[in-house]
């Protein structure tokens, strides 16, 4: 989009806050119990004079982005700053004028090849310009009086020909075309240590709030569901039966993703689960409710067996081997048949790919190719907020959902932070066990309200109550 507005970046600002767990999340080969989030925030000033602040925020997750079992949590939680850092530096190192997209464009090459130098790996070093280019968006949305999703639909960002993966894209008609919806289903995400039912549980949490499985279904009424495997077929196998125990009970269909996690070598050893899966009379129904697997090669590997020799019954994405902007095009090449949204590898790139997936549908006459979305624990806040939007403007209909079951949601905020979130959004959040929280009905998350003035938030972050990062 030639005709984009241009801005200056006048300041970036990183802060971040304590988030403790109120159970364990056990995913891939880490058990979570707590992590600092990080904030963004960044004020432009357009040639006008205008000027406007913008944020954005997202959990430091340790190994995920960087999986060396040499390394501790707070080794990643040092990486996870020092990424920030370098797109910081980058972002401000020219002060000439660009269009949103303009600035992600101009430094992106450069962040990247500083990240590599530092001994960060593609994913990682994403996670810096993946808060900033959303913090950049949310000023440039205010700085003009726009919602995101109009910011988006007539290509406000600029979108196009300034980096060499978006040039050739007709960005302008597809993103007119995006049409998002009021409400979205929340795909509930069974980590490999949570209890399927109370007989499992040795203590309770006894915060009122739903623990097992069992309780989620009957608190929140998901449809959705996805389902962490661990790479051993026989302990997959005994915690696949327990959970389909509890979901074959719904009189209504429901549905999986089953999530690797990188636990798998080879296409063989996913095959071998898949195949004792099919051969179980107890997984009939689960194994017919799967709608793809993630990411179940380590990524090492992953983008180097083709799967088009091996049929595993299911369509198969890649999540932690999508770490350049290109990987979606060399998994395409390689059997994959997805790939994920998150947005702590970058809106631009989920864009991108998902226009993708319309161009390459349309060169095959079938709708093969799709996008995910998946969560990072995305808390309460700016962090679900302008994620629901990205994965609501790209018609995606579920999303994974977890940080509100095992993040006790907004309990450590200060109150007056809290309710202004809920004042600027009753359909999202609701006040009760003592918090202010995602509100989850008949699976159902009512987002309508995220069709506000900034990227997706109605309400500011209280940054008087975190800590420089």
């Amino acid at each position: 989009m030639s005709d984009a507005p241009v801005f200056a970046l006048r300041a970036i600002e990183l802060y971040e806050r304590p988030v403790k767990l109120r159970m364990p999340f056990r995913f891939g080969v880490v058990t979570l119990t707590e992590s600092p989030q990080a904030f963004a925030r960044v004020r432009i000033e357009l040639p006008d004079g205008r000027s406007a602040w913008g944020a954005a925020a997202e959990l430091m997750a340790p190994k995920w982005f960087d999986k060396n079992l040499a390394l501790s949590n707070e080794d990643n939680f040092a990486q996870l700053r020092s990424v920030l850092a370098l797109a910081r530096s980058a972002y401000l190192s020219d002060a000439a004028p660009a269009s949103a997209f303009g600035h992600f464009a101009r430094h992106h090459a450069a962040h990247a090849q500083a990240a590599a130098g530092a001994g960060f790996n593609p994913l990682l070093a994403s996670y810096g310009p993946a808060l900033v280019d959303r913090a950049v968006l949310d000023a440039l949305c205010r700085a003009l009086g726009v919602s995101f999703y109009e910011a988006m639909r007539t290509n406000v960002p600029g979108l196009g020909a300034a980096h060499p993966s978006f040039a050739g894209v007709a960005f302008d008609a597809f993103l007119r075309g995006l049409a998002p919806a009021a409400t979205i289903h929340a795909r509930h995400t069974v980590g490999l240590v949570d209890a399927i039912t109370r007989a499992d549980q040795k203590e309770r949490v006894g915060d009122g709030l739903p623990e097992t499985l069992e309780e989620v279904v009957q608190a929140y009424g998901h449809r959705y569901f996805k389902l962490k495997v661990g790479g051993n077929v026989q302990a997959d196998l005994d915690r696949l039966q327990a959970i389909a125990a509890v979901l074959d009970r719904a009189t209504g269909p429901y549905y999986a993703s089953l999530d690797g996690n990188e636990q798998y070598e080879s296409a063989e050893g996913v095959l071998e689960l898949v195949r004792a899966v099919q051969a179980d009379a107890k997984l009939q129904r689960l194994w017919q409710s799967v709608l793809f697997i993630e990411q179940p090669i380590a990524r090492k590997l992953a983008l180097q067996v083709d799967l088009r020799a091996t049929d595993l019954g299911k369509p198969v994405i890649i999540d932690e081997s999508d770490g350049e902007i290109d990987s979606f095009v060399q998994a395409r090449a390689h059997g994959y048949a997805g790939v994920s949204s998150k947005t702590c590898k970058g809106f631009y790139k989920s864009l991108l790919n998902a226009a993708r997936c319309v161009a390459w549908n349309r060169e095959e006459g079938a709708p093969r190719y799709f996008m995910s979305a998946e969560d990072l624990t995305t808390q309460a806040g700016l962090a679900v907020q302008q994620d629901l939007a990205l994965v609501n403007l790209l018609g995606i209909r579920h999303v994974e959902r977890n940080g509100h079951h095992y993040v006790d949601g907004m309990k450590a905020l200060p109150r007056a932070e809290q309710e202004a979130f809920l004042r600027a959004h009753p359909d999202l959040y609701e006040d009760s066990h003592g918090a202010v929280r995602l509100r989850i009905r008949g699976g159902e998350i009512a987002i309508g309200s995220l069709a506000c003035t900034g990227f997706a938030s109605g309400a500011s972050p209280d940054f008087g109550a975190m800590q420089p990062l």
